[in-house]
Formats: C-alpha cells, structure tokens, sequence
C-alpha cells in the first residue's frame, strides 16, 4: 500500500513511517518541518526505496494537492498537528490554523484525489486524534472514555482537535469519502520531544534540575507506548470499519506524580546519583488552567474487532524509555533550545 503520512517527522508520525516500511508499505512523509519535527528520527528507513519526503505544510493547498498528483497515494494517515496544550493556552491561533484549516484541506486535496480515481472503495483516509476531545473524567477507575463519549474539549489543543474530528466524520457521511478515526491516550517512548511530561523528567533530573510537577501531581493519564500505538494505527488502517473510530490506549492508569517516581528510580537503578535520589529534585508548581483530571481510554472495540493489543506494561516501556534517551544524546541535546519555555510541562 502507498500511505502518505502527514506529520511523519514528528514522534508518533516517525515511528507510524519506520512501522510501516518494516512491514513493506510505500510511505510518503508530508512535513512542515516545524519546532517539534526532526527528519533524524526517520534515519532508519530514510534510504529505503520505499520512502519519499515532502516538505510541505498542509496549510498550503496548492501544495498538498501536488503531493496528491506526484505519488497517486492509495491512503493518508494524518498526523500532522500541534499538539502541546501549554503552547495552545498561550497561542492558539497556530492551533487553529493547523489543526483545524489544515485538516480541511487535507480532506479536500484527498477527496479530489479520490473522485478523481473513480471513488475506489479501498482507499482509507485515516485521522489520528486524541482523547482529550472528550474532556476529563472523574477518579472512578470503572468510568473510561469510549467511542461513545460526548465531546467535551476544555483546551484550545483539544477543542481544534475535537473540531477536525468533526470534519472528517462530515466529510464521510456528506461525501462517502472513506474516513476512519482514532483517539488515542498519551503516548510515550524514543524521540519524544523533550517538552512533555516524560522526557522533561529524564532530562531535568539527568541536569540536576528540578522536576516541576503540575498542582499536587493527582492528574490521571493512561499512558501508550509509541511503537504499541504505530502498530494500532497500521491495524485500523487496514483492517479497520470505514466511518468508525476507534480508541487507542495502553491500560496504564498512572497519576503524574507517580509517573515522575516511577521514572526516578528507573534513573536511580541506571545511572545513580553520588548523593541522594532523583525523586529528591521534584518540585509542585502551579497547576495549568483547565487541566483535566483523569484521561482513562476503554480500547476495547480495537481489541476485540481487529486483535491489537499493547505489547508493554508502563513499568516496560518506562525503562526502554529512559535507557533510549541515556543512549541517544546526540538526539535530543539540540532539541532542548526548541523545547517549551514554561516550568510546567503537558500531561
């Protein structure tokens, strides 16, 4: 299969791109090649034959629509997006303009693409979303978010995601452009730009810095392997129900504080302080507006109608994590300048 995949040098659309060549598909790898997107982390697959870049912003239309023409792509997965809440509360017209407009003229490049093939009924347009559309949930372990969950977006990150969900939902039932959506929880693993939540963690506590966790740290996230999530979204791609969504987690329920103390002792076991513990630098600091309690995915529905299930336990993943970003600072050392300005990070 060809894929264009949108947003593929960014950190779940790179490991969606080394996934699916490894499995022998055709990627083209749309980028704009903004603050959070870095081309090293396509290096492995980058000289494969099956591999093609275009530096391309989905905001260009005209552009977009050449891409279409050029490489004649049997399906898109859209990833490109901006994707960190503190930025979308100190700017969100870049949001908007992204992830919303963007999205639009995705849809309308690859449903002139599709007329003009004659409608074939195997293509798939793919849009990758978040469960923070839903809004937040109450600390009953028992309630998760489904399918099913009404909207209710309480950032300007997730209200431009929600209102692009939207989009691609209309554009399947007005147009029978085969659309398919996931929401997924939060993702972690190897070439996570050292903004968010995990990788600020590792990078602080390897600095002797403080570790600014978020008002108490009682936040909830279920959090998703990335490579675990890469291979999900391949699934529903292929295997998938057009005009369905389906929600993506890792049945990993942490609070952020204990997320932060688990990642310091992984650090404590690795690579030991001289005196004292990682956990010693964790500092609270003010709580972000509007932030959301609990994010609890129920990915049932992918479990039982297509066979994907997550292949690591938090505790897993946390330590290839954290032994990925002790390997690979030539990765992320020139990363950290671009990184988020804020003491808070997004979880």
């Amino acid at each position: 299969m060809r894929i264009m995949v949108t947003g593929g040098a960014g950190f779940i659309g790179s490991a969606v791109v080394r996934h699916a060549i490894s499995q022998g598909h055709e990627i083209i790898n749309v980028d704009a090649l903004t603050y959070a997107a870095c081309l090293k982390n396509v290096d492995a697959v980058s000289s494969s034959p099956l591999y093609a870049f275009e530096h391309v912003d989905i905001q260009d239309r005209a552009a977009v629509d050449e891409v279409f023409r050029t490489h004649d792509p049997d399906a898109v997965m859209h990833l490109a997006a901006e994707s960190h809440v503190d930025r979308s509360i100190d700017g969100p017209d870049v949001f908007i303009r992204t992830n919303v407009v963007g999205t639009f003229n995705l849809l309308e490049a690859a449903r002139t693409h599709w007329v003009r093939n004659g409608r074939p009924a195997a293509f798939r347009f793919l849009h990758v979303s978040t469960d923070e559309v839903f809004g937040s949930l109450p600390p009953d372990p028992e309630i998760k978010f489904t399918e099913e969950t009404p909207y209710g977006p309480r950032s300007p990150y997730s209200a431009s995601k929600a209102a692009s969900d939207h989009l691609v939902r209309s554009w399947g039932e007005t147009y029978g452009l085969p659309v398919l959506i996931t929401n997924c929880s939060n993702n972690y693993g190897p070439y996570h730009f050292p903004e968010k939540l995990i990788p600020v963690v590792i990078l602080r506590a390897l600095a002797g810095e403080n570790i600014p966790v978020y008002g108490d740290g009682s936040n909830v996230r279920d959090w998703l392997y990335v490579e675990d999530h890469a291979e999900a979204l391949l699934t529903v791609l292929t295997r998938g129900t057009t005009g369905s969504s389906y929600n993506i987690g890792g049945s990993n329920e942490k609070t952020n504080l204990d997320l932060v103390r688990t990642l310091c002792a992984i650090l404590d076991a690795k690579q030991p302080k001289p005196v004292g513990t990682y956990a010693d630098q964790i500092v609270f600091v003010d709580d972000r507006p509007g932030h959301d309690c609990r994010y609890a995915i129920d990915a049932s529905r992918i479990c039982a109608a297509l066979g994907w299930q997550p292949s690591l336990t938090i505790e897993q993943g946390l330590e290839r994590t954290v032994q990925w970003y002790l390997e690979n600072e030539d990765w992320w050392r020139p990363l950290q300048a671009a990184a988020q300005k804020r003491l808070g990070v997004h979880a």
